[in-house]
């Protein structure tokens, strides 16, 4: 198991019946060929054939995991290593011990567990000689290795070992481990240039085991996050795209799970994220408040995007998920008109950040949270601070942060400007963010923009303002970031232009009906529908009476328990 290959006797056939060996047989070739479902049942068959064997239990553990069921993956991992020590096969014990330390460490973040395995596996391999899983020892002892020194001289001995053995798989994960190690340690440019070696070895078909790109994928992914690189983790995704549609998904540890789920969303593959997020949070479960916090965080932005804000604000953790959670909160707040709370939860997020000295991720996490801090330091008419806010990202937007962080702060600028009434100013600003965004290809970002520049372009010239309020309202209609498009829709309506007009749906309501149908059963008032729609009082109430008279209700009290109804049977 872990990095090993599959082994075990060939198949044997007598008088036509299967054996146990003839299902272990089929089991490893099912495995070998990435037919996960099929190497399930044949090694089940393999455990019924004649009784629980540690070599049924091996391959039932490593078909689980590549399905995703690691719980249960883990539980025949751990009885498989004990039938193995029974029968004194101690490279196999070793092997599978390697497997639950990677499996331990990385889907359920337990270094304790973990290095209790790694222990284990050192021990049981070093009464072999020559040891045929030292490298992968020392691998996983860099891994766990708190000490960035101390863990990348412990990668760099494995990558010339592997070289040297002519290991091609060990040599990939190396690569890859010790890119993260660099770009942990800021060498960026050292660290990703590993990461693509290893990448274009793996996906280009050199490794001999399928396994070899889970980790070699995660790192990657790992790797860019760190160093805020969405445009390179994107394109590798594409590459591994093709795997994908082979194998399934190589995101198989919940961290990168959820970094994969990132990078769909940031890319407005809203769809395809909700489904490797709810994934990264199944996955993530009964693990160590990090992984779990971060998926719910992740899922929570994409909800607010989508303008379901009620699920967002279920889904924020309560502690945990970093400053990226405490954006998703703010904007939460700021959203429901409550921008003394948002600039409380930035600032808690942003004290001692120690600012000058981040890179990467950290620096585009502490300019989102500033950007966000001077709308809500705006909001509360305290214009001295959104300017002190937007200078510690003028701050930021000077160093390596790339796009995304000058881009940030020219919408930061292009606030200030706008509150005190310096439209060409906030114009150029907003158009220097808007070609930003486009370059990175974040269409939500650059959808939101846009409806910025139409509202500071609405007085001066009310035509051009339309067509981008136009363009923002088709790119939120197509990612499905519903109250985004309202406020678009809202905004074409005070410049003379004809809003949407929703299609029919089930039981005769529009869209717009099925929208407050959905708030009414959440209990909503009307003027806080009004608020959440981005329509008047008298719109919201003449909503709420049609869909009254539509569902055949007397009250509201029947609406919600229509609205109940229907989202139990959802």
């Amino acid at each position: 198991m872990g990095q090993l290959p599959y082994s075990g006797a060939g198949s044997v056939r007598i008088l036509g019946a299967m054996t146990e060996r003839d299902h272990l047989a089929d089991g490893r070739a099912a495995l070998e060929a990435g037919r996960w479902e099929e190497a399930r049942t044949a090694f089940a068959a393999a455990a019924l054939a004649e009784g629980e064997s540690a070599q049924a239990l091996d391959g039932m553990g490593v078909a689980l995991w590549w399905l995703g069921e690691t719980r249960a993956s883990v539980a025949h991992a751990e009885r498989a290593y004990a039938g193995f020590r029974r029968a004194g096969d101690a490279v196999a014990a070793a092997a599978t011990a390697v497997f639950l330390c990677m499996t331990w460490a990385s889907n359920f973040d337990n270094h304790a567990v973990a290095g209790g395995w790694l222990a284990r596996a050192e021990r049981v391999a070093g009464a072999v000689d020559p040891n045929p899983l030292q490298g992968w020892l020392w691998l996983l002892r860099g891994y766990l290795e708190p000490d960035p020194g101390r863990a990348h001289e412990l990668h760099r001995r494995v990558l010339e070992l592997a070289r040297s053995s002519g290991d091609v798989d060990l040599e990939l994960c190396a690569l890859g481990d010790l890119g993260v190690s660099l770009v942990t340690a800021g060498r960026q440019a050292e660290g990703l240039a590993l990461i693509d070696e290893a990448m274009a070895g793996t996906l280009g078909g050199e490794h001999r085991r399928l396994d070899t790109v889970v980790i070699t994928c995660c790192d990657m992914l790992v790797a860019c996050d760190l160093a805020g690189d969405l445009e390179r983790a994107t394109q590798w995704c594409q590459v591994a795209d093709r795997f994908i549609d082979r194998y399934g998904c190589p995101f198989l540890y919940a961290r990168c799970r959820t970094l994969y789920g990132g990078v769909l969303l940031a890319r407005g593959r809203w769809a395809e994220a909700e489904q490797e997020l709810l994934a990264a949070v199944r996955m993530a479960e009964g693990t160590g408040p990090g992984p779990h916090a971060d998926a719910l965080a992740r899922l929570a932005d994409l909800r607010l995007r989508q303008g379901r804000l009620e699920e967002a604000q279920e889904l924020l953790p309560e502690r945990g998920g970093g400053r990226a959670a405490a954006r998703t909160a703010a904007r939460l707040r700021l959203a429901r008109g409550e921008a003394s709370v948002a600039a409380g939860l930035l600032e808690r997020a942003l004290e001692d950040d120690g600012e000058p000295h981040i890179h990467g991720e950290q620096q585009l996490r502490a300019a989102a949270a500033l950007e966000t801090l001077v709308v809500a330091r705006l909001a509360l008419g305290d214009r001295q601070g959104a300017a002190a806010a937007a200078d510690r990202l003028a701050g930021l937007a000077g160093g390596d942060g790339g796009g995304q962080v000058a881009a940030l702060g020219g919408l930061a600028t292009a606030h200030l400007a706008t509150a005190a009434g310096r439209h060409d100013e906030a114009r150029r600003e907003l158009e220097r963010a808007l070609r930003l965004y486009m370059s990175l290809d974040l269409p939500h970002e650059t959808a939101l923009v846009r409806l910025e520049l139409a509202r500071v372009l609405a007085a001066a010239n009310p035509e051009l303002a339309v067509a981008e309020a136009r363009g923002a309202r088709d790119t939120f209609e197509r990612l499905g970031a519903g109250g985004d498009a309202d406020a678009a829709d809202a905004l074409l309506r005070s410049l003379g232009a004809p809003g949407r007009i929703g299609p029919k749906r089930a039981g005769s309501l529009t869209r717009r009906e099925q929208e407050v149908l959905r708030l009414v059963g959440l209990g909503l008032s009307n003027p806080e529908i009004a608020q959440r729609l981005f329509i008047s009082r008298k719109t919201a109430a003449h909503h709420v009476s049609n869909v009254l008279a539509k569902l055949g209700v007397r009250n509201r009290a029947g609406a919600i328990a229509y609205a109940t109804r229907q989202a139990d049977r959802g």
